[in-house]
């Protein structure tokens, strides 16, 4: 048999979904025709990307770049002081029309030809439409309305900018759902300001972070500080909500300084994770406070496709997850702060923020192991993995030991795939 004939049977038998949900095939992390289709049917497709926050815009004319998928977005506050948001893409070649990460303008121009837009994305002018002298130019048809980059539909909610392309998509608060959406009102409850930012680069799909966010299950047996010093341990009170489409959830947790079970547990189980002994030079990292009065120390919160809201122990920060190819992932952390916090407070947040990150003494880990998968995974296109820890469903429980939110989220996934 021909071998090309061969190749596209293998193909087409890779790209086949099992009928059980707690079944990912792993192709679905390595075929480039279906991050093309991830790109149309859910970033562009009826879903609600993160762009931004409000505090970063708060004046006519202060703009932000940023991205749904993808595709490169300008957001920017207009002059009758509203949020919006267009492609970042010259309607005449194609160039970026802004070219740094945020700033003020009046409006935008085009680098290459100068083509002028205004802070709604409308085309307002054209370099030499006319011509010179009387010769060249845009033909005599030619109107400035009919051209312009795409634009977004935009909704902000408890501070956070959101966007979508789908005409069809359901208002923010639909989407999102009251119990998601009071777990963000928990914690961005009052005006916040930027503490700092940074740009991560991961080594994997995209996916492969969104699942570790949802992942539940790992946060005390990968992350060695998280049980050492028991921030976080699978025995403590707790649980997981899953939305009812599965796309979004939340994890949260309570420490009981109290309770010894805990770590019986872990010592029966023999884990890698359960490390005694161990000590901090300055105990003051992991000092905090019950700021939000319901003593819950971590709550992890992720909206379909790619944003995350953190909050552990008292830092607070916003994660935008961003495919780049197909084995490597951007993500974007903001740190936040409250507008009235006091020097004390800042001072908390700035020390704590140095338990997450690229070099974070909790999430660190979080950087390589999508990359171990994607590297594991690299000739095991017809194999799948497998999401059973806690059963079947996709439902909110009150407990952690739960792959649940996991595949809440490829059950979202498959709706928007329509796979």
């Amino acid at each position: 048999m021909n071998t090309s004939i061969v190749h596209d049977m293998r193909r087409q038998e890779q790209h086949n979904w099992p009928d059980d949900p707690t079944r990912v095939p792993y192709w679905v992390y390595q075929d480039e025709e279906n991050r093309r289709r991830e790109q149309e049917r859910i970033f562009e497709g009826p879903a609600w990307n993160y762009l931004c926050l409000e505090v970063e815009i708060p004046n006519i004319g202060d703009y932000r770049t940023s991205f749904i998928g993808e595709m490169p977005v300008v957001v920017v506050r207009g002059t009758d002081n509203e949020v919006y948001a267009f492609e970042n893409r010259c309607s005449h070649r194609g160039a970026l029309i802004a070219l740094e990460d945020g700033g003020n303008a009046q409006g935008f121009t085009c680098v290459y030809h100068a083509w002028r837009y205004d802070l709604e994305g409308n085309l307002k002018g054209v370099a030499f439409q006319n011509g010179v002298n009387g010769k060249g130019g845009m033909p005599p048809g030619f109107c400035v309305n009919d051209h312009g980059p795409r634009k977004m539909r935009v909704a902000t909610i408890h501070g956070l900018v959101f966007a979508s392309l789908h005409d069809d998509v359901p208002p923010i608060e639909e989407y999102l759902g009251e119990e998601i959406l009071s777990r963000i009102r928990r914690v961005l409850h009052k005006p916040v300001r930027v503490l700092g930012r940074f740009k991560q680069m991961l080594p994997n799909n995209w996916k492969l972070y969104i699942e570790n966010v949802k992942d539940t299950y790992h946060a005390s047996l990968l992350h060695v500080f998280f049980t050492t010093f028991r921030i976080n341990r699978l025995s403590q009170q707790g649980g997981v909500i899953v939305s009812e489409t599965g796309a979004h959830h939340v994890s949260y947790s309570v420490i009981d300084p109290t309770e010894t079970r805990q770590s019986e547990a872990y010592v029966l189980e023999k884990l890698r994770s359960d490390k005694d002994g161990y000590s901090l030079a300055d105990p003051s990292l992991l000092e905090g406070c019950d700021e939000f009065g319901d003593g819950v120390t971590l709550q992890i919160l992720s909206v379909f496709p790619g944003f995350v809201l953190q909050q552990i122990q008292n830092s607070i920060a916003v994660r935008q997850v961003l495919p780049k190819s197909m084995e490597t992932t951007e993500l974007n952390w903001t740190y936040l702060g409250f507008a009235d916090d006091t020097p004390e407070m800042e001072k908390m947040r700035l020390k704590q923020a140095n338990l997450i990150g690229p070099a974070g003494f909790v999430s660190m880990e979080d950087g390589a192991v999508g990359g171990f998968v994607q590297r594991g995974v690299a000739c095991a296109g017809n194999e799948q993995g497998i999401i059973e820890m806690g059963g079947k469903e996709a439902a909110s429980v009150d407990y952690r030991a739960s792959e649940t939110a996991v595949r809440g989220f490829w059950k979202a996934y498959r709706n928007f795939m329509d796979a």
